[in-house]
């Protein structure tokens, strides 16, 4: 197997390069993720929490929806009612503190009507109930004019959603009594995304070639349990093999290595095409 080379940034707006693919008579691929938002708890560097979002042929969703996402979907044009499906990694508000807006403003100022779907680790339901109840008394028993769905995702089970397909690993991280990567596939492509974590044997599972595999780098070369830094990511890529890697949810000391990184790292606006 080729060994993985870092991938630099793409030059030029990703929206024109897919034009120029489409002149030149290239083959134009069908994915394409936003980055919505690519920040830490802390707002290091002015980032948004995370929050990402893909379009695919048969539907769009996000990966994860931090405090900040629906702040960011209005910033990036995104309209909310066309997203089926929310898909949460773990239960810190920097990850899933957006969902109570995004009910509220489906149900009061987008009048949404179609389903939605929110699929996280066990204790979903109990952590969206609370987090609306906690921010806005009483929203968690307004009946709405569109169906919720909360389902809890099992480690290393498949589970369909009108996108594509997504399996959720277990990952070391301290929030909640199960803490998740995702590997989404759709019309193809698989997409990873870490979550939170520190270096853990079930990322290589989870990632294994993946087209694109969105990594947590929180420290440059700080160890810690529970969350990754880009040296433990970099000596482990041999395992994981992913086409393309992109770094995300960086801390500030991680921000200050970015201009000597020479690979790719993820922004708040960031558009990737698969």
């Amino acid at each position: 197997m080729a060994a993985v080379r870092p991938v630099q940034p793409t030059s030029g707006d990703p929206e024109t390069v897919l034009r120029r693919r489409v002149r030149m008579g290239g083959e134009v691929s069908a994915i394409r993720l936003r980055f919505l938002g690519c920040g830490d708890a802390f707002g290091s560097g002015g980032r948004m929490h995370t929050c990402f979002h893909v379009s695919a042929p048969k539907g769009q969703f996000l990966i994860d929806c931090g405090a900040s996402a629906l702040i960011a979907m209005r910033r990036f044009g995104v309209e909310p009612n066309a997203i089926d499906a929310i898909l949460v990694t773990h239960l810190h508000g920097d990850h899933f503190g957006g969902i109570p807006f995004v009910i509220l403003d489906a149900q009061f100022v987008s009048k949404r009507t179609r389903p939605l779907l929110i699929a996280g680790p066990l204790g979903m339901k109990r952590a969206v109930t609370g987090a609306m109840e906690m921010m806005f008394p009483g929203s968690s028993r307004v009946q709405q004019r569109f169906a919720i769905d909360i389902v809890e995702l099992v480690p290393e089970r498949s589970q369909a959603f009108k996108a594509g397909v997504v399996i959720a690993y277990e990952v070391e991280h301290p929030a909640g009594e199960v803490r998740l990567a995702l590997r989404t596939e759709c019309d193809g492509k698989v997409i990873t995304y870490s979550g939170d974590t520190g270096w853990t044997p079930s990322l290589v599972p989870a990632a294994r070639e993946a087209d694109l595999f969105i990594a947590e780098a929180y420290f440059f070369n700080k160890r810690l349990k529970d969350h990754l830094d880009f040296e433990t990511l970099q000596m482990h890529l041999g395992e994981l093999s992913p086409r393309r890697w992109i770094v995300t949810h960086m801390s500030a000391d991680m921000l200050e290595h970015l201009p000597a990184l020479g690979c790719d790292y993820a922004e708040d606006g960031k558009v990737v095409m698969l």
